[in-house]
This record gives C-alpha cells, sequence and structure tokens, in this order.
C-alpha cells in the first residue's frame, strides 16, 4: 500500500531520491573557445575567463514606432508618396508597398516622416539585404 504526501506516494519518492543522489555526472569537456585547453564540468560550455557577456539592449537604437500610430504614419506617406521612391530614381513606376526608413533605426535614423519613403517589396528586398550584409561585416563597405 502507497501513503500519499503532498500528491507523491511514498514509493515513487524513494525511487526519485534514490536515482537523482546516485546519477553518474557527465564528464568534464574542454572550454568550447578556440584555444583554451581548460575543462569545464557545470554544463555552461565555457570556462571562467571565457564567460559569455549577457546581451544588453543597445540604449542608442531609436525605439520603433508601433500600433495605430504606424498606421496612420503609413497610410500618410502613401498617399503623400504612392509611388516606389528608388523605382521613380531609376525612372520606373512601381507602387509603394512598404514603408521604408532611408537612415535605418539601428543606424541612428529617426522614426519619422523625415527619414520614411516608399518602397515596392522588390527594392524593399533589396535594400533590406544590402543593410543586413553591411551590418554582419561592417569592414566591407
Amino acid at each position: 500500500m502507497f501513503s500519499r504526501i503532498a500528491g507523491i506516494s511514498f514509493c515513487a519518492l524513494c525511487i526519485r531520491l534514490h536515482v537523482w543522489s546516485y546519477m553518474p555526472r557527465s564528464a568534464p569537456k574542454k572550454c568550447s573557445v578556440v584555444g583554451c585547453c581548460k575543462l569545464v564540468s557545470d554544463g555552461a560550455g565555457r570556462c571562467d575567463e571565457h564567460v559569455k557577456p549577457a546581451w544588453v539592449k543597445r540604449p542608442d537604437i531609436t525605439k520603433r514606432i508601433t500600433g495605430r500610430r504606424l498606421q496612420r504614419m503609413r497610410e500618410a506617406l502613401f498617399a503623400r508618396e504612392p509611388l516606389c521612391a528608388e523605382c521613380k530614381r531609376n525612372g520606373k513606376i512601381n507602387p509603394a508597398t512598404q514603408r521604408d526608413h532611408i537612415v535605418p533605426l539601428c543606424d541612428g535614423g529617426r522614426d519619422d516622416e523625415t527619414n520614411e519613403q516608399g518602397l515596392c517589396d522588390p527594392c524593399h528586398e533589396l535594400k533590406s539585404l544590402a543593410e543586413a550584409q553591411r551590418s554582419r561585416y561592417p569592414s566591407r563597405k
């Protein structure tokens, strides 16, 4: 017969205690940083010298506008400039479908009317890919 304490039977509690107290520890592994030969056994993958810094949001990035205010700004932009700005510069005529920041917010651009343009989907895709490449490989300009 099993007695119950806090929803766990004694038998299950004994098994859990037994399993956890006698489980073998995994073997230490080498630090994941190239060139470091220290052994790590805490499961973090890095030694104390190569602790990965915690991710911190950059304070200099402009906050992005969202919600109804963004929808009003998009509507005003497309009413003011219904054609793709990049296509217009190249002598083509395509409707603008994307609100784009001329200077990206991560590069210090503002999220207002002075830093926006309407782009068609293909032009927006090309511009976004170029910006992503530039941020990944900053030395290649």
